[in-house]
Protein backbone atom coordinates (compact mmCIF):
# COMPACT_ATOMS: atom_id res chain seq x y z
CA UNK A 1 0.00 0.00 0.00
CA UNK A 2 2.59 2.55 1.25
CA UNK A 3 4.97 1.90 -2.65
CA UNK A 4 1.94 2.54 -4.12
CA UNK A 5 1.04 5.47 -2.73
CA UNK A 6 4.98 6.63 -3.56
CA UNK A 7 4.75 5.78 -6.46
CA UNK A 8 1.65 8.06 -7.53
CA UNK A 9 3.31 11.39 -8.71
CA UNK A 10 1.95 14.54 -7.25
CA UNK A 11 3.10 17.58 -5.04
CA UNK A 12 6.07 15.29 -3.64
CA UNK A 13 7.18 14.43 -6.90
CA UNK A 14 6.91 17.81 -8.57
CA UNK A 15 9.26 18.86 -5.37
CA UNK A 16 11.90 16.35 -5.82
CA UNK A 17 12.21 16.96 -9.85
CA UNK A 18 12.26 20.70 -9.34
CA UNK A 19 14.99 19.87 -6.97
CA UNK A 20 17.14 17.57 -9.32
CA UNK A 21 17.12 20.06 -11.91
CA UNK A 22 18.00 23.54 -9.39
CA UNK A 23 20.13 22.32 -6.97
CA UNK A 24 23.56 20.97 -6.31
CA UNK A 25 22.06 18.56 -4.27
CA UNK A 26 18.59 16.91 -3.62
CA UNK A 27 19.35 15.34 0.02
CA UNK A 28 18.24 18.58 1.46
CA UNK A 29 14.50 18.53 -0.57
CA UNK A 30 14.17 14.67 0.17
CA UNK A 31 14.67 15.52 3.40
CA UNK A 32 12.09 17.64 4.32
CA UNK A 33 9.60 16.30 1.79
CA UNK A 34 10.75 13.06 4.80
CA UNK A 35 10.36 15.02 7.36
CA UNK A 36 6.82 16.20 6.52
CA UNK A 37 5.80 12.68 6.20
CA UNK A 38 7.54 12.18 9.87
CA UNK A 39 5.38 14.84 11.05
CA UNK A 40 2.23 13.32 9.99
CA UNK A 41 2.86 10.47 11.32
CA UNK A 42 3.62 11.07 15.22
CA UNK A 43 0.34 13.64 14.66
CA UNK A 44 -1.83 10.42 13.91
CA UNK A 45 0.50 8.57 16.45
CA UNK A 46 -0.41 11.19 18.84
CA UNK A 47 -4.10 10.98 18.17
CA UNK A 48 -4.11 14.99 16.82
CA UNK A 49 -5.25 13.94 13.67
CA UNK A 50 -8.27 12.33 14.54
CA UNK A 51 -9.69 15.43 16.21
CA UNK A 52 -8.41 17.39 13.36
CA UNK A 53 -10.37 15.18 11.00
CA UNK A 54 -13.37 15.56 13.63
CA UNK A 55 -13.47 19.08 13.81
CA UNK A 56 -14.55 20.44 9.93
CA UNK A 57 -12.83 23.95 10.55
CA UNK A 58 -9.85 23.36 11.39
CA UNK A 59 -9.47 20.90 8.76
CA UNK A 60 -10.51 23.02 6.78
CA UNK A 61 -7.92 25.71 7.87
CA UNK A 62 -5.67 23.21 7.06
CA UNK A 63 -6.64 22.22 3.88
CA UNK A 64 -6.67 25.60 2.88
CA UNK A 65 -3.23 26.91 4.09
CA UNK A 66 -1.89 23.85 2.24
CA UNK A 67 -3.47 24.22 -0.96
CA UNK A 68 -2.13 27.78 -0.58
CA UNK A 69 1.12 26.54 -0.25
CA UNK A 70 1.22 23.76 -3.34
CA UNK A 71 -0.63 26.91 -5.44
CA UNK A 72 2.41 29.83 -4.65
CA UNK A 73 4.89 27.17 -5.28
CA UNK A 74 3.56 26.23 -8.64
CA UNK A 75 3.33 29.75 -9.78
CA UNK A 76 6.88 30.40 -8.50
CA UNK A 77 7.97 27.26 -10.71
CA UNK A 78 6.07 28.80 -13.43
CA UNK A 79 7.11 32.81 -13.13
CA UNK A 80 10.45 32.40 -11.62
CA UNK A 81 12.04 29.24 -13.48
CA UNK A 82 11.31 29.80 -17.07
CA UNK A 83 15.16 29.87 -17.70
CA UNK A 84 16.83 26.76 -18.44
CA UNK A 85 18.02 24.74 -15.08
CA UNK A 86 21.84 25.28 -15.99
CA UNK A 87 21.03 29.37 -15.48
CA UNK A 88 19.25 28.83 -12.26
CA UNK A 89 22.20 26.46 -11.03
CA UNK A 90 25.02 29.29 -12.27
CA UNK A 91 22.82 31.85 -10.10
CA UNK A 92 21.98 31.97 -6.70
CA UNK A 93 21.37 28.47 -5.26
CA UNK A 94 18.78 27.64 -2.83
CA UNK A 95 19.68 27.40 0.42
CA UNK A 96 19.72 23.78 2.35
CA UNK A 97 17.53 25.21 5.12
CA UNK A 98 15.53 27.08 2.85
CA UNK A 99 14.90 23.43 0.51
CA UNK A 100 14.37 21.53 3.45
CA UNK A 101 11.44 23.69 4.67
CA UNK A 102 10.30 23.85 1.36
CA UNK A 103 9.72 20.29 1.51
CA UNK A 104 8.71 19.75 5.03
CA UNK A 105 5.84 22.64 3.95
CA UNK A 106 5.14 20.63 0.83
CA UNK A 107 4.59 17.26 2.16
CA UNK A 108 3.67 18.58 6.14
CA UNK A 109 1.01 20.67 4.90
CA UNK A 110 -0.56 18.17 2.37
CA UNK A 111 -4.11 17.79 4.03
CA UNK A 112 -4.03 14.04 1.02
CA UNK A 113 -0.97 12.72 3.96
CA UNK A 114 -2.93 13.52 6.77
CA UNK A 115 -5.82 12.10 5.85
CA UNK A 116 -4.39 9.29 3.90
CA UNK A 117 -2.46 8.58 7.13
CA UNK A 118 -5.44 8.81 9.06
CA UNK A 119 -7.07 6.23 7.29
CA UNK A 120 -4.62 3.72 6.39
CA UNK A 121 -2.11 3.82 9.28
CA UNK A 122 -4.45 2.57 12.14
CA UNK A 123 -5.53 -0.14 9.86
CA UNK A 124 -2.65 -1.88 10.22
CA UNK A 125 -2.28 -2.31 13.95
CA UNK A 126 -3.32 -4.62 16.33
CA UNK A 127 -4.94 -3.38 19.47
CA UNK A 128 -4.04 -7.03 21.09
CA UNK A 129 -0.36 -6.73 20.21
CA UNK A 130 2.47 -6.16 23.04
CA UNK A 131 3.25 -2.55 21.33
CA UNK A 132 0.86 0.21 21.98
CA UNK A 133 -0.92 1.74 19.21
CA UNK A 134 1.25 4.70 18.92
CA UNK A 135 3.94 2.67 18.90
CA UNK A 136 2.63 0.47 15.77
CA UNK A 137 1.82 3.67 13.54
CA UNK A 138 5.15 5.10 14.27
CA UNK A 139 6.57 2.10 13.08
CA UNK A 140 4.12 2.46 9.88
CA UNK A 141 5.06 5.52 9.00
CA UNK A 142 8.75 5.05 9.47
CA UNK A 143 8.26 2.28 6.96
CA UNK A 144 6.23 4.58 4.43
CA UNK A 145 8.98 6.87 4.86
CA UNK A 146 12.09 4.90 4.03
CA UNK A 147 9.62 3.66 0.72
CA UNK A 148 9.35 7.12 0.03
CA UNK A 149 13.16 7.97 0.33
CA UNK A 150 14.46 5.79 -2.29
CA UNK A 151 11.50 6.94 -4.74
CA UNK A 152 11.82 10.93 -3.79
CA UNK A 153 15.53 10.09 -4.10
CA UNK A 154 15.73 8.19 -7.43
CA UNK A 155 13.23 10.67 -9.01
CA UNK A 156 15.39 13.84 -8.06
CA UNK A 157 18.63 11.81 -9.17
CA UNK A 158 16.72 10.78 -12.35
CA UNK A 159 15.37 14.41 -13.26
CA UNK A 160 18.82 15.66 -12.47
CA UNK A 161 20.79 12.86 -15.01
CA UNK A 162 18.32 13.23 -18.14
CA UNK A 163 16.79 16.73 -17.97
CA UNK A 164 20.14 18.54 -16.63
CA UNK A 165 21.59 18.17 -20.19
CA UNK A 166 18.05 18.49 -22.19
CA UNK A 167 17.20 22.10 -21.01
CA UNK A 168 14.31 22.20 -23.73
CA UNK A 169 12.79 18.81 -21.91
CA UNK A 170 13.75 20.39 -18.63
CA UNK A 171 11.62 23.56 -19.00
CA UNK A 172 8.71 21.50 -19.89
CA UNK A 173 9.25 19.41 -17.15
CA UNK A 174 9.29 21.88 -14.84
CA UNK A 175 6.66 23.77 -16.47
CA UNK A 176 4.40 20.16 -15.95
CA UNK A 177 5.63 20.30 -12.14
CA UNK A 178 4.26 24.17 -11.39
CA UNK A 179 1.25 22.95 -13.03
CA UNK A 180 0.82 19.41 -11.22
CA UNK A 181 1.18 21.61 -8.21
CA UNK A 182 -1.24 24.22 -8.93
CA UNK A 183 -3.93 21.85 -10.01
CA UNK A 184 -3.41 19.80 -6.82
CA UNK A 185 -4.07 22.46 -4.79
CA UNK A 186 -6.72 23.58 -6.74
CA UNK A 187 -8.53 20.05 -6.99
CA UNK A 188 -7.88 19.75 -2.94
CA UNK A 189 -9.50 22.86 -2.68
CA UNK A 190 -12.67 22.08 -4.37
CA UNK A 191 -13.05 18.73 -2.83
CA UNK A 192 -12.55 20.53 0.45
CA UNK A 193 -15.49 23.45 -0.35
CA UNK A 194 -17.70 20.91 -2.10
CA UNK A 195 -17.39 17.92 0.30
Amino acid sequence: MSILFVLTPGADWAYAITAGLRNQSIVPAVGGLLSGHLLMTAVVAAGVAALVAQTPIVLTLLTVAGTAYLIWLGVMMLVRHSSPPQAAVAGVPQSWVRQALTGLGISGLNPKVLLLFLALLPQFTDPGASWSLATQIVLLGVVHTVSCAVVYTGVGTGARVVLRTRPAAARVVTWISGVVMIVIGVVLLIERVTG
